[in-house]
């Protein structure tokens, strides 16, 4: 078995705790990003939709890049995210769209599919021991990190969603200082 990059930076025993402890700046947004994911999953593959998941990833910056694409170019690229068999498929089709790279294509596909998909960010990346915040901005670099997520999770009997809110509290905690 080949050795992996990524070491959890804390004991799997903590993950279900860190997860409970797991609040937005902005209650409710990580609710709304969710409901967005599952209107989008049941075929309204809106612009408003995707703005709200956009804001949740990137607390509104970068919107402008996003408005660059038609509705119909929103559409589609929603409509075959949810419908790609392949995680690379999804995940390419959304970087297709302005304003989006790895890191906010890894949040709608997370929104959309919460037990398929995990986010990653430089919080999840530093959780996992990656200190190279541009590493992560590549698909076959993400497509590694959910395989190693989605390993994690199912060793801790955990869905993806849970420890991606482990992974992200641990991260702010330690920014913080409260470790």
């Amino acid at each position: 078995m080949a050795e992996s990059r990524f070491v959890l930076q804390f004991d799997v025993s903590e993950i279900p705790r860190l997860a409970a402890r797991y609040v937005v700046d902005d209650q409710g947004v990580d609710d709304e990003a969710l409901r967005a994911g599952r209107e989008i999953s049941s075929g309204s593959y809106s612009r408003d939709s995707l703005q709200v998941i956009f804001r949740w990833k990137t607390g509104g910056r970068g919107i402008s890049r996003l408005h660059r694409n038609t509705d119909e170019e929103i559409a589609d690229a929603l409509q075959l995210a949810v419908r790609a068999a392949a995680d690379r498929s999804a995940v390419a089709v959304l970087c297709g769209l302005n304003g989006v790279e790895v890191p906010v294509a890894s949040a709608i596909l997370t929104a959309i599919n919460p037990e398929r998909f995990t986010t990653i960010d430089f919080r999840a990346l530093e959780s996992l021991g990656i200190t190279d915040r541009q590493a992560y901005y590549t698909i076959d670099f993400f497509i590694d990190c959910l395989q190693f997520c989605r390993g994690l999770a199912s060793q801790c009997r955990v869905g993806l969603r849970t420890l991606d809110r482990a992974l992200w509290q641990w991260s702010k905690e330690k920014t913080k200082g409260k470790r």
